[in-house]
């Protein structure tokens, strides 16, 4: 697999094998890769392999085999403290839950990741949060507590703290799943913004196909393999 301009991951011959209570080969040597802009889904049965496959994707788990490029640089090898630095500066992670400290506002919360960063003063951090949060039309709660908010609300939050650092890739691991109808689609309606406006790139581990139908491309797996493609928009 060649790597393109426009390419963001680059994943090569990926291996990932569980050996407790015995060996048991849970990603069989994937290859794939993935466009700057791009809003790739990953579906396929429980147990298939996808949610591991995201771990990886991630740079939290790094027993594989394979080699795993991002944003140009080779991930497969360096330090936690380098993978650290890079997930902060690069990544933006949003899950089926929204992991918010429930005693701080919602403004603290977006501005956790930037001021681990480093990049900017406290009040650029302010400002950036405050910009992100009416990016996903929840300025008006900024200084409420995360526990005062809807399901809904938490999760738009959430959506804010992984865009605060302007990452490259943000990452999904069920970003819709306790979310009813309305709320699913304000998430789907704001990814697909970013893919367009900003050319930031969503991958996201889904059993929504709604979710997933309303992105450029879903990738299919069963058994630790890629199974299928499917290319949805240009």
């Amino acid at each position: 697999m060649t790597y393109k301009m426009n390419t963001i991951l680059k994943a090569t011959k990926i291996v990932k094998t569980f050996t407790d209570p015995e060996p048991f080969q849970v990603l069989k040597g994937l290859d794939f890769s993935v466009d700057r802009g791009e809003f790739l889904s990953i579906v396929g049965k429980s147990g298939c392999g996808k949610s591991t496959l995201l771990y990886i994707l991630s740079t939290m788990d790094t027993e594989y085999e394979g080699l795993l490029e991002m944003a140009g640089e080779k991930l497969t090898g360096l330090s936690q403290n380098k993978l650290s630095a890079f997930r902060n500066e690069h990544l933006g992670f949003v899950f089926q839950f929204h992991y918010l400290l429930p005693e701080f506002s919602a403004l603290q919360n977006v501005m956790m990741p930037a001021l681990k960063l480093g990049k900017y003063s406290k009040s650029e951090i302010e400002d950036r949060a405050m910009e992100k949060l009416r990016r996903v039309d929840i300025a008006e709660q900024a200084l409420k507590p995360a526990s005062k908010l809807s399901g809904g609300q938490q999760q738009r939050v959430a959506i804010a703290r992984a865009l605060i650092n302007d990452p490259a890739i943000i990452m999904g691991d069920e970003p819709t799943g306790n979310l009813d109808k309305a709320n699913t689609q304000r998430v789907i309606e704001i990814f697909k913004e970013l893919t367009i406006e900003n050319k930031q790139t969503i991958i996201a581990v889904t059993h929504d196909m709604d979710f997933a139908d309303s992105g450029n491309r879903i990738i299919e797996m069963t058994d630790g393999l890629i199974t299928g493609e499917r290319i949805l928009q240009a």
